[in-house]
């Protein structure tokens, strides 16, 4: 592969590069880099961020160059405030072609998969989504690993493109960056500025409140999620695991059943049918573990279940268990927690 550029669209959580846009980064960094015997030498990898300045924009360089990037893009132009999918897309379309990009990356979230389905309409260009390795073989192609089925198999597949647009896959591995991180690595990339030209119908669709803005976390990128399902009894029994949550600085995430009962939002469901988690810690309270469930925490690091039911299915997945009610063991793990933080 040329040296051409490969651009990763970059989300943040609290002011730092999210899990799953690491995920995103090690992907687009293997692109980077020219795999043809004698050719070691490595591409530019510019990781782009929309709506970002000032010192959080310095934090985010340095944190970047611990993940392989060699360039930080910052995207902004007038009316572009907040999350615009087809703004986004459009300042993607419009910096790949200037800079003859050999691929754009981003992670498989609900962002960043909009934003790429956008991408893909504006250039003509296929998506390929929910990748987990993705090489260069020369002519224009592209050898790719795609999860399918909920990530319950891995498929082989050849992209014809010449530029590739692709999801990566939110529980994809991270791999080893430490040889393929700059120089500049704990220095800070450097960092540039873009101003795409956009139209009147660009900004139709913004996003009016976010997570970020609204003092929340996501679930799709929360490094800690307290999980609730039908034995947290109904939409009252949730006070506690937000509470918890908030101890933790996590987030709720719920079974089916529950956003089926209409107790809380479908956005919080986590599932085959909601949104896959990788977090460092996975609570699930009063959850059994349907398949379709497992298939969306199944990556998270670590499991702790609190159930009643020590035969519930998700038991076999836990790292650790406690059969109790969870209307005893949430309460009484906060009030541990306050203690031990002296807010007892």
């Amino acid at each position: 592969m040329s040296s051409r550029a490969v651009l990763c669209l970059v989300e943040l959580d609290n002011g730092e590069v999210a899990a799953a846009s690491q995920r995103a980064l090690a992907v687009a960094r293997s692109l980077a880099v020219d795999p043809s015997p004698g050719s070691p030498s490595a591409g530019a990898l510019t990781a782009v961020v929309f709506g970002v300045a000032g010192q959080l924009a310095e934090s985010v360089a340095v944190d970047l160059a611990r993940h392989g990037a060699t360039e930080l893009c910052l995207v902004s132009a007038e009316g572009l405030t907040g999350y615009a999918p087809v703004a986004w897309a459009r300042g993607l379309e419009q910096l790949a072609a200037q800079r003859t990009a050999a691929a754009v990356v981003a992670a498989a979230t609900d962002h960043g998969s909009e934003v790429l389905a956008h991408c893909g309409a504006l250039t003509g260009l296929p998506v390929a989504a929910n990748c987990v390795a993705a090489a260069a073989t020369g002519d224009g192609t592209w050898q790719l690993v795609r999860q399918r089925w909920a990530g319950s198999l891995l498929e082989e597949a050849v992209l014809e493109a010449p530029c590739a647009l692709l999801t990566v896959a939110a529980d994809a591995a991270a791999g080893d960056l430490t040889a393929l991180a700059p120089a500049t690595a704990g220095h800070g990339v450097p960092v540039v500025k873009f101003t795409p030209s956009l139209q009147e119908a660009d900004l139709r669709v913004r996003a009016t409140e976010s997570a970020e803005q609204g003092g929340g976390l996501s679930l799709a990128t929360a490094r800690v999620v307290i999980g609730g399902g039908r034995g947290v009894g109904g939409p009252e029994g949730f006070a506690a695991l937000e509470e918890l949550a908030g101890l933790l600085g996590g987030v709720v995430g719920v079974s089916r059943v529950v956003t089926s009962q209409g107790w809380r939002p479908h956005r919080q469901q986590v599932g085959q049918t909601g949104t896959k988690i990788s977090p460092e810690l996975y609570l699930a309270c009063g959850i059994s573990g349907a398949i379709q469930h497992m298939a969306g925490c199944q990556s998270a690091r670590h499991i702790v279940v609190v159930n009643t039911d020590p035969d519930a299915p998700i038991m076999s997945r836990a790292d650790y268990a406690v059969i109790g009610d969870l209307n005893e063991v949430i309460p009484a793990l906060v009030a541990a927690i306050r203690e031990t933080a002296g807010q007892g």
